[in-house]
């Protein structure tokens, strides 16, 4: 049984540099690819960052520089270190878990989702 729980959220001053973590199940599955998706309010969900099982990572050019995704596949958590944070970037953080190829930024690649933890910044 596949299951994310996401931690780390909060109220956060701008330019401020927290991290998110997210614990995974791989369910005895390897080869997966995970990945941080966002959404604010009235706007569609974003890929923020991704990172396959090989270690690759890729990024959205708006946290391009600014973000780092991360994984400890000892632990299975993944982390999202956020740093020179905006407001701009204020939304609900989603983990994603796929096990299936895909658009490694693409909300449709991903088959696992967790319930979200929320970053506002002011």
């Amino acid at each position: 049984h596949v299951q994310l729980v996401e931690s780390g959220g909060g109220s956060v001053q701008a330019g401020g540099s927290p991290r998110l973590s997210c614990q995974y199940s791989t369910d005895g599955y390897t080869g997966y690819a995970l990945a941080w998706f966002r959404q604010a309010p009235t706007k569609d969900r974003e890929g923020v960052a991704s990172i396959e099982g090989d270690g690759s990572t890729s990024y959205a050019d708006s946290v391009k520089g600014r973000f780092t995704i991360s994984q400890d596949t000892t632990e299975e958590t993944v982390y999202l270190r956020m740093t020179m944070l905006k407001p701009e970037d204020t939304a609900m953080y989603y983990c994603a878990q796929s096990s299936r190829i895909g658009s490694p930024l693409q909300s449709a690649t991903y088959n696992y989702w967790g319930q979200g933890t929320q970053v506002t910044v002011s």
